[in-house]
């Protein structure tokens, strides 16, 4: 920029007219320094500008630094209220799913007391099994209302997904290979869902 600038004075006479480019100047002391000032003072209006450009830049740089800050924390705020939040419902949530199980099971409770009593003073056989029957019903009754089912395996194809072998037998019939032939213990599933495996005798 300086040399520029230098350039351009020594090309100018002095009254100010511009020279042709190929005329050679020999500029005296005195013009040599007024250059040299005006190089200065040009330079030196570049350089105010710059400062306060970059001060500008940073001013804004600042401001959107604070601004992001800002939304960044809401936002971790916000998660954090909702994690709570979800915490705590899926504690009350659980607690609501008990009780509601227990209060459906009292009845069948209140049944199996009374069944207790009833076999102390019982002379006939036939009698409290009945009761049994009539209890056992009820509770099985209660239980799909809520979604339990009992899973079917004596005689199904051995299923990995419902069924838990327990150990293979010779199978009693040519048609009973890779079936059940036994159940040591029913499956259940809940709304579609196994909850318990069948523990199941497979035929080979």
């Amino acid at each position: 920029m300086r040399q520029r600038i230098r350039n351009l004075f020594t090309k100018m006479n002095t009254n100010g007219t511009k020279l042709p480019e190929d005329t050679e100047l020999n500029p005296s002391t005195e013009n040599e320094e007024l250059m040299a000032e005006g190089t200065e003072q040009v330079e030196d209006s570049f350089s105010a500008a710059e400062p306060a450009e970059a001060t500008e830049a940073g001013e804004n740089w600042k401001d959107k630094f604070a601004e992001l800050n800002d939304r960044y924390l809401r936002l971790y705020s916000e998660f954090d209220n909702f994690r709570k939040r979800s915490a705590r419902e899926r504690i009350e949530f659980s607690k609501t799913a008990s009780a509601d199980i227990v209060s459906v099971l009292l009845p069948v409770l209140d049944d199996l007391d009374r069944a207790a009593r009833a076999v102390e003073s019982a002379t006939e056989i036939s009698v409290v099994k009945e009761g049994m029957e009539l209890v056992h019903h009820k509770l099985k009754n209660l239980l799909a209302t809520k979604g339990l089912e009992e899973m079917k395996a004596i005689g199904e194809p051995f299923d990995a997904e419902l069924h838990e072998a327990i150990t293979s037998i010779p199978a009693p019939e040519e048609s009973l290979k890779g079936k059940v032939v036994d159940e040591a213990e029913k499956g259940y599933s809940l709304n579609g869902k196994v909850i318990r495996f069948a523990k199941v005798v497979v035929g080979s």
